[in-house]
């Protein structure tokens, strides 16, 4: 968030007032990557061979993935548990093994090839997907854009307060405050079990911009 003052407040030889108008903008972008969560989780009454297990599926996994392209910088270890599992039988906890997860974050460039690599993964031995995001790499030209479109939202407000109350508004607003940018990022619900090629569709998404513009006015 931040705050601009444009205009200093020293007294002037006239009268004046002054007014806050909230500004707003929403622009819509095409997505240019996708974040997928691919996880294996493996049981076994063995801790070793339960880590083993799933190591050797973690890897294969990575390796189809950088046969579709993906770079390694683009892979990353988001979770990694061991849980003891227990069933209760007769009021009793008995121990039944453990349990082991590694979810990657993976970040996929190439939008086309979503479905298949997904359904790649799964082939290697992911039974893990957890959500899919589609989103934009570099979002920062993107707000700028609605931060920009916010202030003359505002600004075209106060040009209509002025006509409106008939009074002699400056042109520029003296202080702006940014309330809040979000992204809101498209995201495919969770799910385990894919069919091959699945078809993975990325829409818009869109980026908010609301800001608090202070005007002075003249009377």
């Amino acid at each position: 968030m931040m705050n601009y003052d444009l205009y200093s407040t020293n007294a002037q030889s006239f009268k004046k007032g002054a007014l806050k108008i909230n500004g707003t903008s929403t622009i819509k972008v095409e997505p240019n990557i996708a974040i997928v969560n691919l996880g294996v989780v493996t049981e076994d009454t063995n801790l070793e061979k339960a880590q083993r297990e799933n190591a050797i599926k973690v890897t294969s996994i990575i390796n189809e993935l950088l046969k579709f392209g993906v770079s390694k910088e683009d892979i990353s270890t988001l979770t990694y548990n061991i849980e003891p599992q227990y069933d209760y039988i007769e009021g009793k906890q008995v121990f039944r093994g453990y349990k082991v997860t590694n979810i990657l974050s993976v970040t996929i460039k190439d939008l086309s090839k979503v479905g298949q690599i997904i359904d790649a993964a799964v082939s290697k031995g992911a039974n893990r997907v957890d959500n899919i995001k589609f989103t934009v790499e570099n979002p920062s030209p993107y707000y700028n854009k609605a931060l920009s479109l916010a202030i003359i939202n505002a600004i075209n407000k106060a040009r209509q307060v002025e006509n409106t109350l008939k009074v002699n508004m400056f042109k520029t607003p003296y202080k702006i405050i940014e309330q809040s940018s979000t992204e809101n990022v498209q995201e495919v619900a969770d799910f385990k079990v894919l069919a091959a090629t699945t078809p993975i569709l990325p829409g818009q998404i869109t980026i908010t911009s609301n800001i608090e513009a202070f005007f002075y006015y003249k009377y």
